[in-house]
């Protein structure tokens, strides 16, 4: 073999070893990042699973018959009426206060936090509400707005997990409040609630 051949020989060898070492750490890598995304999505899907489930129970917990909720004016500007619990309800505030905080420390999108914080604000306000009204008498509207602000937020949270395709705002309820699996229609202020002496929240 001539000083020219195994020149090329050894540099063919190295390329080749080169090569297979870069491909190998490049499929490595990939492999990292893919078990990284996801590890993350299920971190932030038990963080949005944990917050809609605080969201329920806090607006279940309001419309209990029984509960008893002060509202005082904000000292500051927007001077909205903020709800205050006594000792059974504040759990429930609390509980949704920790995973809303959770949720803004793993999300990766503004649109997730944004609407999150929405949907906190709707809770007050529908707690606001009742402190001053029956839960007969709350207003429509609330409700509307309230269940309007969760699909935003299970919209936003399904586009960052990758199933934005799986769900469209409004397509969990038919026509007069019916759920999609077929149970009966509900009345309009009672939107997500099925029992006047168990509020339990439906699909939203």
């Amino acid at each position: 073999m001539s000083m020219t051949q195994l020149g090329i020989t050894v540099v063919t060898t190295l390329f080749a070893v080169v090569l297979g070492g870069w491909l190998t750490t490049r499929a490595q890598d990939r492999l990292w990042r893919q078990d990284d995304r996801r590890q993350w999505r299920d971190i932030r899907l038990t963080a949005y699973t944990g917050f809609l489930t605080a969201f329920r129970e806090y607006v279940a917990y309001v419309l209990q018959p029984p509960v008893r909720i002060v509202a005082v004016a904000r000292p500051r500007s927007p001077n909205d009426l903020m709800p205050f619990f006594d000792e059974k309800g504040t759990p429930y505030k609390e509980k949704l206060e920790a995973t809303k905080t959770a949720l803004r420390l793993v999300s990766g999108r503004a649109e997730v936090v944004q609407a999150s914080s929405a949907m906190v604000g709707q809770a007050r306000l529908l707690a606001a509400d009742r402190a001053t009204h029956d839960i007969d008498t709350i207003p429509p509207e609330r409700f509307d707005q309230l269940w309007a602000a969760e699909r935003v937020f299970v919209l936003a949270a399904r586009e960052e997990l990758g199933l934005a395709d799986a769900f469209e705002p409004g397509a969990d309820r038919g026509p007069s409040g019916q759920s999609p699996d077929g149970e009966a229609p509900v009345p309009r202020w009672r939107m997500g609630f099925t029992s006047r002496s168990r509020a339990r929240p439906a699909a939203g």
